[in-house]
C-alpha cells in the first residue's frame, strides 16, 4: 500500500497534544447526534470534536502560553483557558469536507498534535475532516483495494530524482496480462503529487466505484507539478509559456515512464488528465491544446477565467486554436470535457461564462456545480463524476 508521508511536528514543548487516552469514534456515514472525535484526528485524540451541528471543539494544553487561537477557513477563533493550562474554542459550523488549519500560540504559527497534517498552500498544516450526512463515496468499505504507491523516476528537465504517486486498481496484480486507461491527475497551488491521495482521497474513490461498476478499471498518476530548475521554481502562470516547463516534464519524463513501468493502453481515447485549481489551469492549457495523447479532460475550479484577481475574459479561441472555429473537430477529438466549480467559489460565475461562452460556440462541455468554497468536498465530487464519464 501506498507509503504515507507523516510530518506530524510539535513546533513547541509548550503545546501537547490533549485527550489522547482513547476518544471516541463514531461512523462519518449518517447524521452526527452526538459530539464525536474527528476520524483526522492523530492517536485517537479526543479533540477536535465535531457537534451535531458540524461545529467544532478544539481543546489543547499550553500551561506556559498567554494567548491562544486556532484558523480555520481563514477566520480566526481565540481560545480560552479552561484550567490545568488548557485551552478550548468552538467554531461556527463548518461546511463537510477536509479543512485545513494551524494553531496560533503567542503570535506563533503551529501544528496542532491532536490532529494529522498534510501539505496544503505551500507548507505544513493541522486538518480535519467533517463528515457529509449520508456521504460515502470517498470512504473506505468493504470492497476489493487497489494500491497507490510512491513512484521514483528521473527528470531530464530538473537532472534529479522526482516522485509521483500511482494508484493501480484492485484487480492490476491479478490480471498479468490485461492492460489498463491511465489519468494524469494533477493537485492544487501549494500542494504536491500527495494532495489527491491524501486529501483527495482518490484511492477510496475508485475503489467504491470500481467495485460498484460505476468506472472501468483504471490507473491513475498523480503527479508533483512543482518544478525546481537551477535551485529556483520554474516559472509558472496562466498562460501557455508559463505551462510549457511542466508540460515537458510531463510529456518527456513522467509519460515515458508510467507507459514504461505500468500496464496501460496507448492512445488519447484511453489517456485523460484532470486537476484541481492550479492543476485545473494546467490540464485546461496542456490537455486541450493536446488531443493527440489525451481525449478525456476535467477541470475543475481553476481561476482561469477570472473571479479571483486572475485572467479576465480569456480568448478563448487563442488559447486554444480550433476551440470555436473548428469546434465539430474539437468535439470530435475530445470525447469527455468536464468542466466543475463549487457553488461557493469566487470562480464560479467567470467560471459559468466560460462554459457559456464555450456552448454558444458549438463546443461541446459538461458543467457541474457542488456546494461548497474552493475546497476539497468540491473536488472529491469532481472526481468521482469524472471517473464515471471516461474510458467508456
Amino acid at each position: 500500500m501506498m507509503k504515507k508521508i507523516s510530518n506530524m511536528v510539535v513546533a513547541s514543548l509548550m503545546i501537547a497534544a490533549t485527550g489522547c487516552a482513547g476518544g471516541s469514534q463514531q461512523s462519518t456515514v449518517g447524521k452526527i447526534t452526538e459530539p464525536v472525535s474527528a476520524v483526522t484526528n492523530f492517536r485517537n485524540c479526543e479533540y477536535p470534536k465535531i457537534t451535531p451541528d458540524l461545529s467544532v471543539t478544539f481543546r489543547n494544553s499550553a500551561p506556559e502560553a498567554e494567548t491562544m487561537g486556532i484558523v480555520i477557513r481563514e477566520k480566526m477563533y481565540e481560545m480560552v483557558p479552561v484550567g490545568n493550562g488548557e485551552w478550548e474554542v468552538t467554531t461556527d459550523p463548518l461546511v463537510p469536507g477536509l479543512h485545513l488549519y494551524n494553531l496560533v500560540v503567542d503570535g506563533v504559527s503551529m501544528l496542532d498534535p491532536n490532529s494529522r497534517t498534510y501539505r496544503g498552500s505551500r507548507s505544513m498544516l493541522s486538518g480535519i475532516d467533517i463528515p457529509e450526512e449520508g456521504v460515502d463515496f470517498y470512504l473506505p468499505k468493504d470492497v476489493p483495494h487497489g494500491e497507490t504507491r510512491i513512484e521514483r523516476y528521473w527528470s531530464e528537465f530538473e537532472q534529479a530524482w522526482r516522485m509521483c504517486c500511482v494508484y493501480t486498481p484492485a484487480e492490476y496484480e491479478q490480471n498479468p496480462d490485461k492492460h489498463y486507461p491511465v489519468v494524469y491527475i494533477q493537485h492544487g497551488g501549494g500542494e504536491d503529487h500527495m494532495g489527491w491521495p491524501e486529501m483527495g482521497l482518490m484511492d477510496n474513490i475508485l475503489d467504491n466505484l470500481i467495485a460498484e461498476g460505476k468506472a472501468v478499471p483504471m490507473i491513475v498518476v498523480s503527479p508533483n507539478s512543482n518544478l525546481v530548475t537551477n535551485g529556483r521554481m520554474g516559472p509558472g502562470g496562466y498562460n501557455m509559456e508559463g505551462m510549457k516547463p511542466y508540460m515537458e516534464e510531463l510529456f518527456n519524463n513522467i509519460m515515458p515512464h508510467i507507459k514504461a513501468t505500468y500496464r496501460i493502453l496507448e492512445g488519447p481515447e484511453n489517456t485523460a488528465m484532470c486537476g484541481l485549481s492550479m492543476g485545473g489551469g494546467q490540464t485546461f492549457y496542456i490537455g486541450l491544446n493536446h488531443p493527440e495523447k489525451f481525449a478525456n479532460i476535467g477541470v475543475f475550479s481553476t481561476g482561469l477565467f477570472g473571479g479571483i484577481n486572475e485572467a479576465q475574459d480569456l480568448d478563448l479561441e487563442n488559447e486554444v486554436p480550433g476551440m470555436f472555429s473548428n469546434s465539430k473537430q474539437f468535439n470530435k477529438d475530445h470525447k469527455v470535457f468536464f468542466m466543475t466549480c463549487g457553488q461557493q467559489d469566487p470562480r464560479i460565475i467567470p467560471t459559468q461564462k466560460a462554459v457559456q461562452t464555450m456552448r454558444d460556440n458549438g463546443v461541446k462541455v459538461e458543467f457541474k456545480s457542488y456546494p461548497g468554497a474552493h475546497e476539497w468536498q468540491v473536488w472529491r465530487y469532481s472526481l468521482y463524476e469524472f471517473a464515471q464519464k471516461i474510458f467508456k
